[in-house]
């Protein structure tokens, strides 16, 4: 819970994934349409391809199967749909790593990482610093799913913007899909990835050229 939550210093608070140009087109509106936004992209879209990435990563980690882990990395940091996205997940990505590694160092993390070369995008980095330490897969799934969403509507918040009862009903009713989601990724294989959120794709390369920013994706 301390690696996931807001205060741990990996920089989340500076992305959007996208909404913030959602929000500049009316895409996203009020607390009805972000909760929208937001299942889909859970559902359909980065939540679902990253918690299969974290789930594969923990488990060839747990296995020290160097090998998988390496292809799994990999992929995962060539699945970010936009330039903006990839930033944003492997700058979060790394500085987990160093930030756990440097606090709560394990002797099986130097190989780990190194299995890797590098390609260290957001959910691949968990699942190879929890597996490390001996974290079970299902709740670090769920702590991952909760942080992930939170930083979501954190940014809609700021940008729609949303007072904080509207944003803590967005997570409560977003929470059946965080469940749904986390559920289908134990039983996925690397087969089961793809994404059908076009939409919110789009707004990650608009940003980049969006005229006026808050958040760097």
């Amino acid at each position: 819970m301390t690696w996931l939550s807001p205060s741990f210093p990996v920089g989340a608070f500076s992305y959007s994934s996208g909404i913030e140009w959602a929000v500049e087109v009316g895409d996203i509106t009020d607390a009805a349409s972000l909760r929208q936004w937001l299942t889909s992209m859970l559902v359909d879209g980065a939540g679902i391809c990253d918690s299969i990435f974290l789930t594969h990563t923990h488990r060839a980690a747990a296995a020290n199967d160097d090998a998988t882990l390496r292809e799994i990395a990999e992929l995962a940091s060539a699945f970010a749909p936009s330039r903006e996205r990839h930033l944003e997940t492997t700058a979060q990505g790394r500085a987990f790593i160093e930030i756990a590694r440097a606090a709560w160092h394990h002797a099986a993390l130097d190989r780990l990482i190194a299995a890797c070369e590098g390609n260290f995008v957001y959910p691949v980095a968990v699942g190879l610093v929890s597996a490390a330490h001996r974290i079970p897969l299902a709740p670090t799934l769920h702590a991952f799913f909760h942080a992930v969403v939170s930083n979501w509507i954190s940014a809609g918040s700021r940008l729609v913007p949303l007072g904080q009862t509207d944003s803590q009903r967005v997570l409560a009713q977003l929470e059946g899909d965080v469940a749904a989601t986390a559920k289908r990724a134990l039983s996925a294989s690397l087969d089961d990835l793809g994404s059908a959120t076009f939409r919110a794709d789009l707004a990650s390369m608009r940003h980049e050229t969006q005229y006026t920013r808050l958040f760097r994706s």
